[in-house]
């Protein structure tokens, strides 16, 4: 992936960013795929033992394409503060991920998954003074009630009667760590490779993660995985590890936080799709009709000037 030469606060045009907004297409679809997956396996094992897998998966992948693909040397990175920093609220952000979704389904979990774009804009003006326009602003607005009508399946009723549960109170801590994690990418940007980048921070994310991990493996009977659970891990290691970050760090340094998180809001919408085609059963016209509203929110985001 090319270097971005420029400030904190400049943002890429041209191809630059039209490969930037098609990076965090990609990690929207394969972010989504994750809450299934991970619903599927928290039906079967504790949700610590489930991240220390990945991750240990995900530290081995991550190895293999930077010191063998890639040839980049692994060498211990300056100001290691910054990688404890973003492994702990990624740490924090999979833990809670996995938490609420042993109490509750992957499309609320989806729902609270929306509040990072705009939680991510206010960590940008706090961090680093960048500013969201009031028309990107209201293009986000759009694309929230657009999501919001999905995640409630066009019911007014149930979304005048929303209750936040506990399985949403306890991701919605992992999403403000998540939503802080974008602007800091960029704030710790040292013009080191993209690779390097993402082997350290997952390594660290790995680290803090074995600390519930490793008591929660000793305890777990592995051989009693399900093949369906396995599937599960081997995704979230190599999907939603290794390549969201790469997308993520990659999206991060060309787009305004608010811009990089507000695909956050295509979500429900995979998800919805993604229930759909495993056999869950699909929605209805009205629904789809509010994730064309969340796109076309999106694109006038895209459209407008940084």
């Amino acid at each position: 992936m090319s270097q971005l030469k420029t400030t904190h606060n400049a943002h890429a045009r041209g191809r630059e960013k039209l490969m930037a907004h098609l990076a965090m297409l990609s990690f929207a679809l394969l972010i989504s795929g994750s809450f299934s997956l991970g619903g599927i396996a928290a039906k079967y094992a504790p949700s610590a033992a489930i991240n220390a897998l990945r991750y240990i998966l995900s530290v081995g992948v991550m190895w293999v394409v930077a010191s063998q693909v890639m040839k980049v040397k692994l060498t211990i990175p300056k100001e290691p503060w910054r990688y404890v920093v973003l492994g702990l609220l990624m740490a924090v952000y999979m833990f809670t991920m996995f938490k609420a979704l042993e109490f509750t389904s992957p499309v609320a979990t989806g729902a609270v998954f929306t509040l990072m774009p705009l939680i991510s804009a206010g960590f940008a003006w706090f961090l680093m003074r960048q500013h969201t326009k009031p028309a990107v602003l209201l293009s986000l607005v759009v694309a929230a009630i657009g999501s919001v009508w999905v995640i409630f399946r066009g019911d007014i009723s149930a979304i005048l009667g929303f209750d936040v549960g506990r399985g949403e109170a306890i991701y919605f801590i992992g999403v403000v760590c998540h939503a802080a994690y974008a602007p800091l990418l960029r704030l710790f940007g040292r013009g080191e490779p993209p690779i390097f980048v993402g082997f350290w921070a997952v390594a660290a994310t790995a680290a803090w993660l074995m600390i519930p991990g490793i008591p929660a493996l000793i305890h777990t009977d592995l051989a009693a995985f399900p093949a369906e659970v396995w599937l599960a891990i081997l995704y979230l290691a190599v999907a939603t590890t290794a390549v969201t970050f790469m997308l993520l760090q990659y999206a991060s340094m060309r787009l305004p936080a608010s811009k990089t998180l507000s695909y956050g809001y295509l979500t429900p919408s995979f998800i919805i799709l993604l229930e759909g085609l495993i056999g869950h059963g699909w929605v209805s016209l009205t629904i789809w009709v509010g994730a064309l509203v969340t796109a076309l929110g999106l694109v006038i985001s895209g459209l407008l000037p940084d």
